[in-house]
C-alpha cells in the first residue's frame, strides 16, 4: 500500500433513533442513523409480506379467467 493516501480510522460512536448505540470504526467521531439492526423490520421478523401479483394475474382474475 501506499503510504500517506489512506485516511485514518478513529473509533466512532453510533447513535441509532431507537436509542441504541454502539462503537465502530469511521472517519468521522460521530454517525446518527435512523434504522440499526435492534429496530429493522427484516431483522426484528416484524417484516410484513406483502404479495404483489403480476400482471398476468391481475389480468386473469379482472376477465375470470383463473
Amino acid at each position: 500500500m501506499k503510504k500517506d493516501i489512506h485516511p485514518t480510522y478513529i473509533p466512532c460512536k453510533v447513535s441509532c433513533a431507537c436509542g441504541n448505540s454502539f462503537e465502530i470504526y469511521s472517519t468521522t467521531d460521530t454517525l446518527r442513523i435512523e434504522l440499526c439492526d435492534q429496530c429493522h423490520p427484516f431483522y426484528t421478523g416484524n417484516e410484513k409480506k406483502v404479495s404483489a401479483g403480476g400482471r398476468v394475474d391481475k389480468f386473469k382474475k379482472k376477465y375470470g379467467l383463473a
